[in-house]
């Protein structure tokens, strides 16, 4: 259900370096929401960090609405860098788990398993 990657990578490279790999697979990085920073702005104490990318490949967006468009409240699809246990991680939801969760239509399946694929290689080449 998960797919999540260990990298040796500060924090602020591995973001950096998935920002580059999600444009280099045609996907748009519509917001990255710095949930660490807005926490701690909000005066929580919260030591770790975390900045969530909200990832959008239009093509694939507009095939999974034309099917059901009550799946426009799952997308975009997103990828997380965050730190846990001293150590920066990058990971997502796989896709495919989360539209079978949502929508029996066997005709989301292919769009699912291309976007998984190509997230995790994303995922594989900013770490």
């Amino acid at each position: 259900m998960y797919y999540i990657t260990e990298t040796a990578k500060p924090f602020a490279q591995a973001a950096e370096d998935l920002d580059a790999a999600v444009r280099r697979h045609g996907f748009g990085v519509l917001h990255v929401h710095d949930i660490g920073a807005t926490l701690r702005g909000k005066g929580v104490p919260f030591e770790r960090e975390c900045k969530v990318f909200e990832v959008c490949n239009p093509r694939q967006a507009a095939t999974v609405m034309a099917t059901d468009m009550r799946l426009n409240m799952a997308l975009p699809c997103r990828i997380s860098v965050y730190t846990e246990g001293g150590q920066t991680r990058i990971g997502m939801i796989e896709p495919d788990h989360l539209l079978g969760m949502l929508s029996d239509d066997p005709a989301l399946q292919p769009v699912a398993d291309e976007v998984q694929t190509q997230m995790r290689r994303m995922i594989d080449e900013a770490r």
